[in-house]
């Protein structure tokens, strides 16, 4: 029997598909062939075409290869949304090796772990981050830094000046070269004969790092054919998507696997153009849109109401816009409504989870007049399955409205976590994602997330973990007990309350302790607001009541909505 949320697809959406036995570097190598003088990187004025962008590739594949960086190694990319970004993802794994993206906001502590944890001997990165990376050399797997600045690919006159101002704003360093330090820009100067890809469909492709539930970091590994079919699966949920001819705004990081899957590799394989922003500042989103006449913009709700409340909106042309998908969190029907008036494009809201490449839900693009589903992430993409168990045990399918843990199954899957068997054995059952978010799915095949994951915070789009900021906080001499809680924020997610109780005869101050948290983690993980106590809230075996402490925030009204610009 068809699942009942078939009848819901728009017209054109098959309910399966054929996919192809190939590995992810010939996406961009097939839309060098079928488009070989369309554009494929925007980047300032500056523009990659998709012969220019296979041949880059090719040639650093040929450099890795030089270097001795052996197929099944991993190569870290830490780097914003830039040309170098993109070929150096297709020219590793072009070279055989795996991918591992490292947010670039990480601290030094947190680089190391990943860096040990995926056996990462090469790093791609970011000048600017170079002092974070370059110490991990001789006392992690790590064997080579290959540094790489923005101004490398810019236009000839921006890059001229860009050294200049980035001296200015005291971010410039130098870096010194040597033996384990290379600039990128010298190992392209070599053969880009095109190479035999090394990977196969069924091997790792990307690492892709998440926090988890248990908060201790752990690699995603997806396959091939994992963000393959992903991209294909959202592909086909889009039969409008013009072959060739679209302008994806590529503001979404690509070290996030929202951004990497539904961003760079739907573009590349649908044979469409990338404009590329390292981060969202309203006036070059705008300007972006405008000037390059931005068809598809994958985003987060917060990157859709700035937009909506940006006050220099008058005379700006955004109509070009046609698609967009949301996702990260929840969608408001105030901000869908608004964007879609001023754009004139599709607003819609998706979900996924970096276990499933991510993307496993998506609402119809087109759906019937007056049938829009306020509040539901949609249905599930063809081949994906779903269904509701129950809390308990997580083997008992319940009926339709009533709420329980959400499992999929699909080819977007992965194939389990890294160098972890128990913690794969213990999400995937049976060929089922245990995904840990509470969900109901009503009569038509609609799915609704009705909780989070249990206390993870999401905090501006980025996933934290309490246990691992309450563990830093423990380190912290004076503390001895310690608990970390999210409180409602509006469109920017969460802010993140730390709950301190010092040892006995110990004073701190609240700038104290944040400043040892900025020490040890992201920018985006440390605590906005500390709050001194004599105790915590405990049960009797000694675990903190979280919802204790949130019911009292929610008494003193602390949750609030922020409506600012992300």
């Amino acid at each position: 029997m068809d699942p009942i949320w078939l009848r819901q697809y728009d017209p054109g959406v098959p309910a399966s598909l054929a996919y192809s036995d190939i590995a992810l570097p010939e996406l961009l190598t097939q839309a060098a062939v079928r488009y070989p003088d369309r554009p494929a990187l925007h980047f300032y004025g500056n523009v990659i075409r998709y012969a220019e962008l296979d041949r880059l590739a090719h040639r650093f594949a040929r450099a890795l290869l030089e270097l001795q960086v052996e197929p099944g190694s991993t190569v870290g990319l830490m780097m914003p949304n830039m040309p170098q970004t993109v070929m150096g993802y297709y020219g590793s794994l072009r070279a055989g090796a795996k991918v591992t993206p490292i947010n670039p906001l990480c601290v030094e502590g947190e680089i190391e772990y990943q860096v040990q944890d995926a056996a990462c001997e090469t790093i791609i990165v970011w000048d600017h981050l170079y002092e974070r990376v370059q110490p991990l050399v001789g006392r992690t797997s790590l064997k080579r830094v290959i540094v790489t600045g923005i101004e490398e690919y810019l236009p000839r006159m921006k890059r001229l000046l860009y050294p200049v101002q980035a001296m200015r704003e005291g971010r410039r360093a130098a870096v010194p070269l040597g033996p384990s330090t290379l600039r990128l820009r010298e190992l392209m100067t070599g053969s880009d004969a095109p190479l035999t890809t090394q990977m196969q469909s069924d091997d790792v492709a990307v690492l892709q790092y998440t926090g988890g539930t248990t908060g201790v970091p752990k690699g995603v590994a997806l396959t091939h054919r994992n963000l393959l079919s992903n991209a294909w699966q959202c592909r086909n949920w889009m039969p409008s998507l013009r072959e060739g001819e679209e302008v994806f705004l590529a503001v979404l990081p690509f070290f996030h696997v929202y951004g990497m899957s539904v961003c760079q590799n739907l573009a590349i394989g649908c044979g469409g153009s990338l404009v590329l922003l390292p981060r969202f500042q309203m006036t070059e989103v705008i300007k972006a849109i405008e000037r390059e006449r931005v068809t598809v913009f994958p985003g987060i709700p917060a990157m859709y109401q700035a937009i909506n409340n940006y006050q220099h909106l008058a005379g700006h042309d955004l109509r070009s816009m046609r698609i967009c998908i949301s996702g990260a969190g929840p969608l408001p029907p105030s901000v869908q409504d608004r964007f879609e008036a001023i754009t004139g494009a599709r607003l819609v809201e998706g979900y996924g989870l970096t276990e499933a490449g991510p993307v496993t839900h998506v609402n119809p693009i087109n759906p019937p007049p007056g049938r829009r589903r306020v509040g539901s992430i949609g249905l599930p993409l063809p081949d994906t399955q779903a269904k509701i168990m129950d809390m308990e045990t997580g083997d008992n399918e319940l009926p339709q409205g009533e709420i329980g843990e959400l499992v999929v199954r699909g080819p977007q899957v992965m194939s389990g976590y890294w160098n972890r068997e128990e913690e794969s054995r213990q999400v995937l059952r049976n060929g089922w994602l245990h995904t840990g978010d509470l969900a109901r799915m009503d009569a038509e095949g609609f799915f609704y997330i009705v909780d989070r994951k249990k206390d993870m915070i999401k905090s501006g789009g980025e996933n934290v973990y309490p246990r691992e900021v309450e563990e830093t906080l423990l380190r912290h001499d004076k503390i001895k007990d310690a608990v970390v809680v999210g409180l409602a924020q509006g469109l920017r997610g969460e802010l993140i309350k730390a709950y301190v109780v010092l040892k006995e005869g110990e004073r701190a101050s609240a700038a104290e302790i944040l400043e040892h948290c900025r020490q040890y983690l992201a920018k985006f993980k440390v605590p906005k607001k500390v709050e001194f106590r004599p105790d915590l809230p405990k049960t009797i075996v000694g675990k903190v009541l979280r919802r204790v402490l949130i019911e009292e925030e929610r008494k003193k009204g602390a949750f609030k909505a922020d409506e600012e610009a992300p």
